[in-house]
């Protein structure tokens, strides 16, 4: 992508963020708040040519705002400009997380879920069979109904929403305890009587711009209930910690599950192969079950739900947990 492609992109995603016409003055201001430094003229010629390509169209006065072909044409942005957004916002995200493992007091992460009212009974009863197993990030959850607050969103009418712990929590856990963490992938982890047996799928998050797991839940190509039953295919993922770290991080770990915001289904040994993937060189594997597990079991019942993974923050102070809603 050239720097003008690149140009015409920032702005017409500026415009497109707005409700109203925006002007070429307000447009700089933002270009320059996301380090773009663009005179209003420059803006100004730009906006001239995507006016002519018919990207935006002209409100005398209030400026400009995105045409159906804007949005495509932004839509439609070159792949080179998304790739490695996962992989980058979990490092953002577990880095913002300041939850304090021995006051238990911060911020976690959460995924955002909203269910219909009148479905919300029918969905706990589903999710109940997958927090009793343990195919969880923790027991730890966050309700909200209707037209109430929830990490900063606010619940859509006749919707509950429903938070539930992002396992790059314990990402942020082990950060914070100076032991770095490589997220490899989300994937599908097939469970066998009760065990982990292999990946059956998996998306690397440094080229994807989206959740691997919102991608399976969506594609209807989990098994967390069967799971819950002894075998099936839940959502998992694949971390990397330095071997010289691994003694440390199983008490961190250990610490996270007490206090139900994190939990690991495995951990293996410096420099071997782990569920049948690869690990680099003094590097162990840890997999983690997937936060959005009771959801994709909820889906799998029938009873439709939107999710959104590694969405918010929250005080831990607002979570509950799971067994008394």
């Amino acid at each position: 992508m050239n720097e003008t492609d690149r140009k015409t992109n920032a702005i017409l995603k500026i415009i497109s963020e707005v409700k109203g016409p925006i002007g070429s003055v307000e447009i700089a201001e933002k270009l320059k708040e996301q380090g773009i430094e663009m005179s209003e003229r420059t803006v100004r010629y730009h906006l001239k040519l995507m006016n002519e390509k018919g990207l935006t169209k002209i409100f005398w006065k209030e400026g400009r705002m995105i045409t159906s072909k804007g949005m495509e044409e932004l839509g439609n942005a070159l792949v080179s400009d998304k790739i490695g957004l996962m992989s980058s916002r979990i490092e953002t995200m577990a880095y913002k997380m300041d939850f304090d493992l021995y006051e238990k007091q911060g911020r976690v992460l959460l995924n955002i879920s909203l269910i219909k009212k009148s479905d919300f009974n029918s969905a706990l009863k589903v999710m109940s069979e997958i927090f009793k197993k343990k195919l969880t990030t923790g027991d730890r959850v966050a309700v909200a109904e209707a037209g109430k607050d929830l990490g900063g969103l606010t619940v859509p009418p006749d919707r509950v929403g429903f938070g539930t712990l992002c396992s790059v929590n314990l990402n942020g856990i082990l950060l914070k305890h100076s032991i770095p963490v490589e997220s490899k992938f989300g994937g599908l982890l097939q469970i066998e009587n009760d065990r982990p047996l292999r990946f059956t799928e998996m998306i690397s998050y440094s080229g994807s711009s989206l959740d691997p797991h919102e991608i399976f839940i969506k594609s209807k190509m989990t098994g967390v209930r069967d799971a819950a039953a002894g075998s099936g295919k839940i959502l998992a993922g694949l971390r990397e910690i330095p071997a010289a770290s691994v003694n440390e991080a199983e008490a961190i770990i250990r610490k996270a599950e007490s206090a139900g915001i994190g939990r690991v289904l495995m951990i293996g040994k410096a420099g071997q192969a782990l569920l049948g993937m690869p690990v680099g060189a003094e590097r162990v594997g840890i997999v983690v079950p997937g936060g959005l597990n009771p959801v994709a079991a909820v889906e799998e019942s029938g009873l439709e739900t939107t999710s959104k993974a590694l969405v918010t923050l929250a005080d831990y102070d607002q979570l509950i947990n799971f067994w008394d809603i």
